[in-house]
């Protein structure tokens, strides 16, 4: 497994990247609201990643058909964006935005809650948020890729609920979707060592209830197998010697 290791001035352009990428998902967030369609959330990344002069990653990527994924309530990712869906209040969606700028890949998401929520759909978002958070802190130079994903499952643990096992985060850099798979769950002190200059996906899928999922037709739409609500967020980090450089953060 070749996993690459970034160069300064490449750390520079992963920035640049990032920033875009951050940029344009707070833009998106920031429009959010019921009766807006999915589609009239993937033409507002079309056009803020344009604006940023970068393209959207996600598009035609292995023949996705859209600049974003919009997955709402039980849909765990991938979701496609669609004229006939439409946010309703109450509803998470998750937004995933990735931006290709000058030849480097800045992917990062949030999931946003449309009006009023459930307290527990809020509680749920919460604790997604945290669990990424809970997955960055434990990267440095030499700490194990299996801890990344200990201290995500030891947290959703320890607030009864589920991470997605059969999904993950990914190296990226010149390319979306590199080497190495990034577990959200796994056991301290185990899989291969991190190494300043590699970037990396943290990226947990949080479900309410179990961690079962189901792969619609299309494809691409990734649901809950139990019908629970699921919740994500996503950063693109670069290791250091003493900890991570996080790219997609404003």
């Amino acid at each position: 497994m070749a996993i690459e290791i970034l160069s300064s001035s490449q750390i520079e352009r992963m920035r640049r990247a990032g920033r875009a990428a951050a940029e344009t998902l707070a833009f998106v967030g920031a429009q959010l609201r019921p009766g807006m369609s999915t589609a009239a959330i993937d033409r507002l990344v079309r056009e803020d990643t344009a604006r940023r002069g970068g393209r959207p990653s996600q598009l035609g990527f292995q023949g996705f058909p859209a600049a974003v994924c919009t997955s709402r309530n039980h849909v765990v990712c991938h979701g496609i964006p669609s004229e006939w869906e439409f946010l309703e209040p109450g509803d998470i969606v998750n937004v995933d935005v990735t931006t290709n700028l000058d030849g480097y890949h800045g992917d990062n998401s949030a999931t946003f809650v449309i009006g009023e929520a459930s307290e527990t759909a809020r509680r749920l978002v919460d604790v997604a948020r945290r669990c990424r958070d809970a997955g960055i802190a434990v990267i440095r130079e030499g700490a194990r890729l299996g801890d990344i994903g200990a201290a995500i499952e030891e947290l959703a643990r320890s607030e009864g609920v589920s991470i997605v096992t059969e999904l993950g985060g990914h190296g990226i850099g010149r390319q979306m979707h590199a080497e190495p798979h990034v577990p959200h769950t796994g056991r301290r002190g185990t899989g291969p060592r991190l190494k300043a200059g590699m970037a990396i996906t943290v990226e947990p899928m949080v479900n309410l209830g179990g961690p079962a999922v189901r792969f619609l037709d299309d494809g691409w739409t990734v649901v809950t197998a139990d019908g629970s609500l699921s919740a994500q967020w996503e950063h693109t980090v670069v290791v250091t010697r003493e900890g991570c450089e996080i790219m997609t953060q404003l």
